[in-house]
């Protein structure tokens, strides 16, 4: 089944230096970008992260700090990958939790100003999960049956990724073929940032999602403990979650003055 798109879908992946998305860094990073007339663009970037990438990630997707050394950064390549993203819906595995929060991260850190509130985010491996219960490998043997050759490479995982959403829709007659659906479908609780630091309560009203204050209001939180923006602002929390909380907290002002 062939995706029904009203706007371009960009699948990707990125292999990195690790998993903090505060600390660790983009080496490699795939786009298939999908038009809602089926065609396909395609490009694949190696990334000098400016780090090092520690030997037991390196045994996973095989990116070595000597095969990077000579590469772009990130900074260098960030107008030509927002270019490809902008203005399309997103889709990837285990995407919604790790790749675009870390992605956003050094679109922010590259002046970028990244967003995703009139874009759709599929995250396959979450409408998978919810079927299956299995990794990118076995998602591409069940709902393919193929052998994902090259895992842990970003270019085979974003095309296997791309097909498997693709065999899902022919497989399950009750997802619908809709990226806006899909996207509600595969996100776990709604988060106002993409770290999951700060979600969303049943109407809608940001609430802290860690620490002492979890389930508390923000913004009641902000005016009744002022200092705790501060701390947030200078410890090591993702750019992007900052930026949000620095938003809320100037929405409340705002409505102050008025």
């Amino acid at each position: 089944m062939e995706l029904k798109l009203t706007k371009p879908i960009c699948f990707f992946d990125l292999e990195t230096t690790g998993t903090n998305v505060a600390k660790d860094r983009i080496v490699e990073i795939s786009i298939l970008k999908v038009f809602p007339n089926g065609n396909k663009e395609s490009k694949t970037w190696l990334v000098n992260p400016e780090m090092n990438i520690p030997t037991e990630v390196i045994a996973i997707h095989g990116i070595s700090n000597e095969k990077v050394a000579n590469e772009p950064t990130f900074k260098t390549l960030a107008p030509k990958i927002y270019e490809m993203i902008k203005g399309c819906d997103l889709g990837g595995y285990n995407s919604n939790r790790f790749d675009i929060p870390l992605l956003a991260e050094e679109l922010l850190r590259a002046d970028i100003d990244f967003d995703m509130k009139s874009q759709a985010s599929v995250d396959v491996q979450t409408i998978f999960h919810k079927m299956e219960q299995r990794t990118l490998s076995a998602a591409y043997k069940f709902y393919c049956d193929k052998e994902l050759e090259g895992a842990h490479g970003a270019e085979a995982d974003t095309n296997a990724t791309y097909e498997v959403l693709k065999s899902q829709l022919d497989k399950y007659e009750d997802l619908e073929n809709d990226m806006s659906w899909l996207s509600k479908y595969s996100e776990r609780r709604k988060f106002a940032d993409f770290a999951g630091f700060i979600a969303f309560d049943k109407k809608g009203e940001e609430v802290f999602a860690f620490g002492k204050y979890k389930g508390k209001h923000v913004e009641k939180v902000l005016e009744e403990e002022p200092g705790y923006f501060g701390w947030i602002q200078n410890a090591d929390f993702p750019l992007y979650t900052k930026k949000v909380l620095t938003g809320i907290k100037l929405r409340k002002l705002n409505t102050k003055v008025k």
